[in-house]
């Protein structure tokens, strides 16, 4: 598999540091279907059912023969200059995805070479603050870093029919030289439909050359998304002893620099009460 980086601008995020596991934190957006406009809660029956038919529509369209397939692959590489896909005689066939990476949590690499690894697969993306520390395996001392990815950076991936989902994370962590266990992340599937973006997670056994396939190469239609993988709670013991201390450190910078802007805020409300009460001095 091999990853090429397109860089693309970054969205609009806080600067703030954050863990991702105080309750101070902005709402999660990894629900199964979730829009930009409504919240998971407010979609009426009627559109989860349209939701639902259109779902089943698609996979019953995954059962493609192999002249489907020949069909579809000649219709996908007569809509793009580059990077089209190729069938193989085994009736396999090879192709690109990108995937957005849109993490809200910093990831953990080998202090050194794998930061310095990370940091040259991002190309010319600033890297965000990190946090070192010291984790202790089996009696060997191995020195760890954590550090925030550039938000909405875009990974071109060169797959194969049969890659799936899982081996889609696997190999970026893997390229990227993070160390967290892949169970924390997950991929999804972004729609548009009526004005608004959908996402859901994709199964570990999912094929994502075969979605781009049925999808097309138009991004309007399908594009892919690495998040972290919410399954509603924190799972605090799939966690590293280091990782745990990391996310206390990081939560005390939060709370810091909450700290400091609110009485910054107050600060400025106290000099403009001292400045009306002296203009009605005697």
């Amino acid at each position: 598999m091999t990853v090429n980086t397109v860089l693309t601008p970054s969205m609009t995020s806080s600067n703030s540091m954050s863990s991702g596991y105080c309750s101070l934190d902005d709402e999660s957006e990894d629900f199964t279907f979730f829009t930009a406009k409504t919240s998971f809660f407010g979609v009426s029956r009627h559109a989860a059912k349209q939701n639902e038919a259109k779902e089943e529509d698609e996979r019953r369209t995954k059962d493609l023969s192999e002249e489907d397939v020949r069909t579809r692959i000649e219709e996908y590489n007569a809509q793009v200059s580059e990077n089209g896909m190729k069938l193989a005689s085994d009736g396999a066939y090879t192709g690109f995805i990108k995937v957005h990476l849109r993490l809200s949590r910093p990831v953990t690499v080998e202090e050194g070479a794998g930061s310095e690894g990370a940091s040259r697969q991002m190309g010319s993306c600033s890297q965000a603050p990190s946090e070192s520390q010291e984790a202790t395996d089996c009696g060997q001392s191995e020195k760890r870093t954590s550090f925030y990815l550039p938000c909405d950076c875009v990974k071109q991936l060169h797959i194969s029919s049969l890659t799936t989902t899982r081996e889609v994370i696997q190999g970026l962590l893997k390229k990227f030289m993070v160390l967290d266990n892949p169970r924390k992340f997950a991929l999804y599937r972004q729609t548009h439909r009526d004005g608004q973006d959908l996402f859901q997670k994709l199964p570990l056994c999912e094929h994502p050359l075969l979605l781009r396939l049925i999808a097309g190469p138009d991004p309007e239609q399908l594009s892919f998304v690495l998040k972290e993988n919410e399954t509603g709670e924190v799972e605090w013991h799939a966690f590293s002893v280091p990782e745990l201390q990391n996310f206390l450190v990081i939560l005390e910078k939060e709370e810091s620099e909450r700290v400091r802007a609110v009485e910054q805020k107050y600060a400025v409300y106290r000099q403009k009460l001292q400045r009306a009460l002296q203009q009605h001095g005697p």
